[in-house]
């Protein structure tokens, strides 16, 4: 076992100088400079804490990392508050860029008990020497080894001490969404740190509906050739996409946008992302004023830190440290954080009663041949391990502690755009809450927020100075024109058709393309290749399958689009509408001596009839009592009724209404005779003057449950359609190729009816009146030009096609190839009551003119009643109240009393009660004076009496 480290505490001390006076009082001079020197030797290794760094002392990293660390160890030593009579010692191992030299110096570390290992400075041997970190327990901590695949879980024992190269990845795969790309080039060194990287860069594009079209491996600095670059370049300028994201070393870095520059890549068109490594030369090196020249306009990404007080004056500091040797970079200040972060753990280890030591492994020891069994094993490690990971503080960086998934607490980067020789930072990323123009430490007291709408950044000098955002993908320069694959019909050739067997190849579909193409506000190279043998219409799903697997570029003609093809390709916005119809042979329906019949159903000829009838009643009722044209004789009045409601119907009845009621009905009905007119009119004219066609068939519902054979056109999506949407059997399906086998087959019955597409039967029934379409288009759908998926083009000929619809050029093309000509289609039912009037389509009317006459009779008869009750009980004399008597004789006489007085005009009913009021005031006076009389005699009867 090796002899485990300890503290000479006060009371050992003493012991110890008790023993030396001792021994000089003896004498023993030479025994006392032997126990003074083991002394000193047992001091010097106990107060000792051993930390270790593996850098690559000639990287910028390397040198800033070195000269921070030590100004670093030095501040903990001279704080007493921090591993109090104990000093912290860092040594350094360069690893020269050698995998084995770093082996060589983490394996050293391991024989002389260190605690902790600063580096590696790369994922490459990160991945390595973490295995040796996880078997004897000692952490290691990298702020520049920032693979996203060093999982804490795989790698317990080694801890990223800055932002982990997956938020790197975040905050530019969040730039490219915000300029909406959907397609960049990734270069990159093809090493542990970089692949890794960009695989994760990958990722977090696809979760945003983006890609990398094209990786660009390098081999390493030490073996990459300027051909190499350029070679790897060139292909890079031969794709389509111009967003391109470097992540390589920097030295590497540089001569990519120096060789970019040569071939024209650093011009208006491209945008340029650089990863960490551009801010860092920027920071602490500079660029010359050749380098200006092929950085304008590319931007880049920084590790943010707060711009605190403690950081501002390490910054000054640096000056006196570096001797004005290189400039300080944000792994610069992690390297100092990391150093102290180190010496936080320890102590507060040491203060729980933790105990530095190191010890064996004895399965070290049993490997034959390498001396393992010097490596020793830190006791405390794992302790100490939890204590790194539990560290909060306030380091140069800002805040420093661990997120439970042993990250970085608020990882965040600054975005810089290079113009000239100056760095503007145009705004920041955090994982809090995305891009922003303003730093993110204000951000963090708000809620995070990602939307789109809240993600921003400053105006951006691109390549080529402009303001103006690229539009990130051009065609690539490589001299090839794009496949244009055309279906090569022997149908219908006005869609697509071969000119006089030339390689011209025109129609409608054809020039719509080709119209389109030319609002693109750049060159597209083209050619067409037909696609078909010329005998019968090719299969279109097989020619988008050719373009879902780029045998061709892209597909133009008269392409429907269902959804199986919108899931290997991407389609432009419709140039034309389009659905399946169903087609049949008709015949001509005979003239009838009835055709004026027609317009209306039998319903609906009796239901006006009846309402021509109530009309004519109601209006009598109401006016009877007070106009003279409708009184008379029974007969005379039946007549007047039928005269004026069948007059109505041509508003020429001369009998004027007086009452308000009957007036109210009349404009209501007069109302409903216009509509009823209009319609019938209407109806009726068409009915004589288009040709009314039959069919039994009457749509593709009555068409499925027959069990007549369909024609469907060779090449159509409609056989699919027609199989395995609607389940009719392979058997009932006829192919046919051209519109005259069309008409063969209807004419002569082999097929009851073809199913096609609008477009095509629209051309077909041009010129053939004797079929037409029944029922109504089962599907909607369109024709467009089919793409590959996520193609720009697609988005951009969208934009075209709308152009030329809204310019009214899509349709002077459409008129010069698809004109009608002879006669022209027409959608119709099967038969005649497709014209016919239904009662469904008025009975709001009759229900309003009904409610109307309903309450205009209620009032009325209401008023009646009112009047007549006052008639009667104004007029009736108690001797008339006593014939009448009670019973059902009364019930009938008062009956009778009311029709009477309701077939009595009114102004007769009005004088007799006149007349009955005044007879009733003359016998009341009568009565009145015979009462006096009779008063006065009685008086003078009983004067009389008292005399006598």
């Amino acid at each position: 076992m090796r002899k485990n480290l300890f503290f000479f505490t006060p009371t050992m001390i003493i012991l110890l100088s008790q023993t030396a006076l001792m021994l000089v009082y003896m004498r023993s001079w030479v025994v006392l400079i032997l126990v003074l020197g083991s002394f000193l030797f047992v001091i010097s290794e106990t107060d000792t804490v051993n930390i270790g760094a593996i850098l690559n002392f000639k990287t910028i990293n390397g040198k800033v990392s070195t000269i921070a660390m030590k100004t670093a160890v030095d501040d903990v030593n001279s704080d007493p508050s921090i591993l109090p009579g104990r000093r912290l010692s860092l040594s350094f191992h360069d690893a020269n860029f050698s995998g084995f030299l770093s082996i060589v110096g983490a394996l050293r570390y391991m024989e002389i008990d260190t605690v902790a290992v600063i580096g590696p400075q790369s994922s490459v041997m990160a991945h390595v020497l973490s295995h040796l970190a996880n078997e004897l327990h000692v952490p290691f901590l990298s702020f520049t080894a920032l693979d996203p695949s060093l999982s804490p879980l795989q790698y317990p024992y080694f801890i990223q001490t800055s932002p982990n190269d997956l938020y790197q990845m975040t905050a530019i795969a969040e730039m490219v969404t915000y300029f909406g790309y959907r397609e960049v080039t990734a270069i990159f060194t093809d090493d542990d740190q970089f692949r890794n990287s960009i695989s994760t860069l990958g990722d977090l594009l696809s979760e945003r509906r983006c890609k990398i079209s094209y990786k660009a491996a390098l081999t390493p600095d030490t073996s990459l050739s300027p051909q190499n670059l350029t070679n790897k370049l060139l292909k890079v300028r031969a794709l389509e996409s111009r967003v391109i994201i470097v992540n390589t070393y920097s030295k590497t870095g540089l001569s990519v946008f120096e060789t970019a520059k040569k071939l024209g890549m650093m011009k208006k068109g491209y945008v340029w992302i650089a990863t960490t490594w551009l801010s860092t030369v920027l920071d602490s090196t500079g660029i010359s004023g050749n380098e200006t020249l092929f950085l304008h306009g590319v931007l880049t990404v920084r590790p943010h830190t707060p711009d605190t007080e403690k950081k501002r004056e390490f910054v000054t500091r640096w000056k006196g440290l570096s001797n004005g040797s290189i400039g300080l970079n944000p792994y610069g200040l992690y390297a100092y954080d990391t150093v102290w972060m180190i010496a936080y753990a320890v102590d507060k280890f040491l203060n729980e009663g933790g105990n530095i030591s190191f010890s064996n492994d004895s399965r070290l020891k049993a490997v034959k041949g390498l001396n393992f069994g010097a490596l020793s094993f830190f006791d405390g490690g794992k302790r100490v391990r939890a204590k790194l990971l539990e560290t909060n503080m306030t380091g140069l960086t800002g805040p420093f502690w661990f997120n439970r998934d042993q990250s970085l607490v608020n990882p965040s980067f600054d975005v810089i755009n290079m113009v000239g020789n100056q760095r503007r930072v145009v705004g920041y990323w955090s994982n809090h809450s995305g891009l922003s123009i303003g730093v993110p430490e204000p951000l963090y007291a708000k809620p995070s927020n990602h939307s789109s709408l809240n993600q921003r950044l400053g105006t951006i000098i691109w390549p080529g100075n402009t303001k103006d955002k690229p539009r990130g993908w051009e065609f690539s320069n490589n001299g090839k024109p794009l496949r244009i694959g055309v279906p090569l019909r022997v149908s219908f050739k006005k869609f697509v058709t071969q000119v006089n067997g030339s390689h011209d190849i025109h129609g409608f579909s054809i020039d719509v393309f080709i119209a389109a193409i030319k609002l693109i506000p750049y060159p597209v190279p083209y050619e067409f290749v037909k696609f078909g043998d010329g005998y019968k219409n090719p299969s279109y799903n097989d020619l988008v399958h050719n373009v879902a697997y780029n045998v061709f570029d892209a597909a133009v003609g008269d392409i429907a689009i269902v959804t199986n093809r919108t899931k290997t390709v991407d389609f432009t916005q419709p140039y034309i509408e389009s659905g399946l119809v169903v087609v049949v042979p008709v015949k001509k329906l005979n003239s009838s001596a009835w055709a004026f019949m027609r317009p209306f159903t039998p319903l609906m000829w009796a239901v006006t009839g009846f309402f021509f009838i109530v009309v004519g009643a109601v209006v009598w009722i109401l006016e009877h009592r007070l106009n003279d044209e409708f009184r008379g004789p029974p007969k005379r009045q039946l007549v007047t009724i039928l005269w004026f409601t069948l007059s109505t119907m041509f508003f020429s009845h001369r009998e004027n209404t007086v009452s308000t009621l009957g007036r109210m009905v009349l404009f209501i009905w007069l109302f409903v005779v216009l509509i009823i007119n209009s319609s019938y009119t209407a109806s009726l004219t068409s009915i004589l003057t288009v040709q009314q066609l039959s069919s039994p068939i009457r749509g593709i519902d009555s068409l499925i449950t027959t069990n007549e054979r369909i024609g469907f056109q060779v090449g159509s999506f409609a056989e699919n359609y027609l199989k395995e949407e609607l389940n009719i059997p392979q058997s009932r399906l006829v192919a046919l190729g051209s519109p005259e086998e069309y008409a063969t087959k209807l004419s002569t019955g082999i097929v009851a009816a073809i199913v096609d597409e609008r477009p095509y039967i629209d051309l077909f029934l041009s010129y053939r009146c004797q079929f037409q379409i029944v029922g109504q288009e089962f599907t909607k759908s369109g024709w467009g030009f089919a793409f590959p998926k996520e193609s720009p083009l697609a988005i951009d000929m969208s934009t075209a096609i709308l152009t030329l619809s809204e310019n009214g050029e899509l349709q002077k093309i459409h008129d010069r190839w698809l004109k009608r000509e002879s006669c022209a289609s027409q959608d119709s039912n099967s038969d005649s009551d497709s014209d016919q009037l239904q009662l469904e389509s008025f009975w709001g009317l009759f229900l309003i003119f009904g409610i109307a006459c309903s309450i205009a009779l209620l009032l009325y008869f209401g008023m009646m009643l009112w009047e007549f009750g006052k008639h009667h009980s104004d007029s009736d004399t108690p001797e008339e109240s006593q014939k009448t008597g009670s019973g059902s004789g009364s019930r009938s006489v008062r009956l009778q009393r009311f029709l009477s007085f309701a077939d009595e005009k009114e102004e007769v009913s009005k004088s007799k009660l006149k007349r009955k009021r005044e007879r009733l005031t003359v016998n009341g006076a009568e009565v009145d004076s015979r009462n006096r009389s009779n008063r006065i005699q009685a008086e003078v009867d009983d004067e009389q009496n008292v005399n006598s």
